[in-house]
């Protein structure tokens, strides 16, 4: 599934096309969605904002489309009248006069009023975007800090939306590694200096991902590892999809494990060893 950083990329490709751009026509591949057509002809796109793993499409005629990819959905941004060549099924297309937005296999797609789409039962229960320029690290340390999460697994509610939106599995990882935290650690086992740390890897890791579209090790290592001929698929992540390979700054094998039933992976040396597990 796209997590914050990829949904925030596909929402830079579409407003690049659509924003302040007349809207020719808009197309809804959901038989409840059709009858809205209409209320977008003439209108146009006034911004693109995304929430977590969710993207809201602000119209100027005061009306918000809510769509969120789950696990199949996929955004393409074209030439209009150039469709992809793709087995999946086309949900909706926004077609300005020279480009065309289509978003295929998603199936939570709704419309609403802008001013009530907060009203929506999965943003209603959102923490902060992990993207949002106006999120702190010291932010995050307080919700890290919070009676909501300090009793509960970092490995467990890195993963809860209504912690920070958009942290999905490989983030999760990633910034836990960064953090030398231990996935079975609890806020409430852990130091001051600790917490902090934790909450500026959170940052740091998803910002980090999102510049460079997804690789999440830190650019000295990217360059080392590219001069040792590794592919992109081999130097992007520092833990995450390496199981039993060196950790690189320590040399222990990497560790995969299954926390809040999804696949996570962590450095034993690097990460300190707790005695409980959730």
């Amino acid at each position: 599934m796209p997590e914050g950083p990829e949904i925030r990329l596909a929402a830079d490709k579409i407003a690049k096309v659509l924003v302040d751009k007349p809207i020719l026509s808009i197309f809804f591949g959901l038989p409840n969605l059709a009858r809205w057509e209409e209320d977008f002809a003439s209108s146009y796109v006034i911004s693109i904002e995304t929430r977590g793993k969710a993207l809201l499409t602000h119209f100027a005629n005061g009306l918000t489309i809510y769509s969120h990819n789950q696990l199949y959905g996929r955004w393409y941004v074209v030439k209009r009248n150039r469709l992809p060549s793709s087995g999946r099924s086309l949900r909706m297309a926004i077609h300005t006069a020279e480009h065309s937005a289509l978003l295929y296999s998603a199936s939570d797609i709704s419309v609403w009023e802008t001013q009530r789409i907060l009203e929506h039962p999965f943003l209603a229960k959102l923490g902060p975007d992990i993207l949002s320029e106006e999120l702190t690290w010291r932010q995050v340390a307080n919700l890290l800090a919070s009676l909501k999460f300090r009793n509960r697994g970092v490995g467990a509610f890195y993963l809860d939306q209504g912690f920070v939106a958009g942290i999905g599995n490989y983030l999760r990882s990633e910034i836990l590694f960064f953090a030398k935290v231990n996935p079975w650690a609890k806020p409430n086992q852990l130091s001051t200096k600790e917490l902090n740390q934790l909450a500026r890897a959170t940052l740091d890791v998803s910002r980090r991902s999102y510049k460079t579209k997804g690789v999440t090790n830190e650019a000295f290592r990217v360059t080392q590892l590219k001069k040792l001929g590794q592919t992109r698929s081999q130097f992007r992540h520092a833990v995450f999809g390496r199981e039993s390979q060196a950790c690189y700054d320590c040399g222990s094998d990497i560790i995969k494990d299954s926390v809040a039933s999804r696949r996570l992976y962590w450095c034993p040396a690097c990460q300190y060893e707790t005695s409980e597990r959730l």
